[in-house]
């Protein structure tokens, strides 16, 4: 079986969005997608440069609306069996499992990152990247220092969170440190003023159960409620991102992840920690021609291993009868 997987913030670059939207019905799109939300992904996406899209208000709508152009591209009503995004990237995922559509995915997204934006000006907070070190060592660092593990990525990532001070101190012993270029201390209690006023945003929302199983940053648990799903993605605003609990779900449940644009982040992260799991990085337009044949036949397996579970089932029933 296939997953198809989102990215979070910090895979965004300068001219992402152009070579989706040169099909004219996706530039349409992506322009009536930018009147409802009261934002230019059109130039964001094509001409902005890397320090106006790595603003928070910015990225989030850019990174979601990438993803939602690729998995049209591709043809996103292939029957994938399970959906996981990374942080922001699970706004991508709900959308692509049904949940929510697409406009309510970029109204959400646009919330998210004007009230994230608004609760990292609040108190100054970072984020840094912890590469390599015994986990334990690094967990200890991390709190040690009154800092917060905010994405534990899996394959010797941990990304800490929390006061810049403190962060400029932390050094785990094998380990190397690189400050992030955000602004803010994502998924940590430094974000809980962004909470409540998503939550209202997400009740007004018409939500579906998924088409899919769908897996959440929480605890890599599958959920299979709509409503639930929306409610732990508000959650998580404030709550550390458990990826590699994810990645042990996936690893568990399918042959096989595709990302959708901005690709290649948490490729690279299932490579390392899961290389059972076969991965496809959709990074431009001229992959899709790849890209689909490989979607096809994870679907056309999946559809022949069905039917062999249903004529072994059918088979057995009749010899218990027997």
């Amino acid at each position: 079986m296939l997953a198809l997987v989102a990215p979070g913030q910090g895979a965004q670059s300068p001219g992402m969005l152009a070579p989706w939207i040169e099909e004219p019905a996706a530039k349409l799109l992506v322009q009536q997608w930018s009147h409802e939300i009261g934002l230019d992904l059109v130039r964001l996406g094509t001409t902005a440069d890397a320090d106006e899209i790595k603003d928070t208000a910015n990225a989030q709508p850019l990174i979601v609306a990438a993803g939602l152009l690729g998995a049209r591209a591709l043809n996103k009503e292939n029957n994938f069996a399970f959906v996981a995004g990374h942080s922001v990237g699970e706004i991508t995922a709900a959308a692509l499992a049904g949940v929510i559509n697409d406009l309510d995915a970029m109204k959400l997204v646009r919330a998210r990152g004007i009230e994230m934006a608004k609760a990292a000006a609040v108190t100054p907070a970072g984020m840094a990247a912890v590469l390599g070190g015994d986990r334990e060592v690094v967990h200890r660092a991390i709190a040690d220092l009154g800092l917060v593990a905010a994405n534990d990525n899996g394959a010797g990532q941990i990304v800490a969170a929390g006061d810049l001070d403190a962060l400029a101190q932390l050094a785990p012993e094998g380990a190397r440190v690189r400050a992030l270029a955000v602004a803010g201390a994502f998924h940590t209690s430094f974000m809980e003023p962004a909470v409540a006023p998503l939550r209202a945003i997400a009740a007004s929302l018409e939500v579906r159960d998924p088409k899919c199983g769908v897996i959440s940053n929480k605890d890599g648990a599958v959920i299979r409620d709509g409503r639930e799903i929306l409610d732990r993605i508000v959650a998580q605003i404030s709550n550390p991102v458990r990826w590699d609990l994810c990645m042990t779900t996936l690893s568990e449940n399918v042959s096989g992840a595709l990302e959708v644009p901005p690709a290649g982040t948490l490729v690279g992260l299932l490579k390392r920690a899961v290389p059972i799991v076969e991965t496809f990085a959709l990074k431009s337009v001229a992959l899709l021609k790849r890209a689909v044949p490989i979607v096809e036949t994870f679907a056309l397996k999946a559809v022949a291993d069905l039917e062999l579970a249903n004529e072994f089932a059918l088979r057995h029933n009749q010899e218990v009868s027997n």
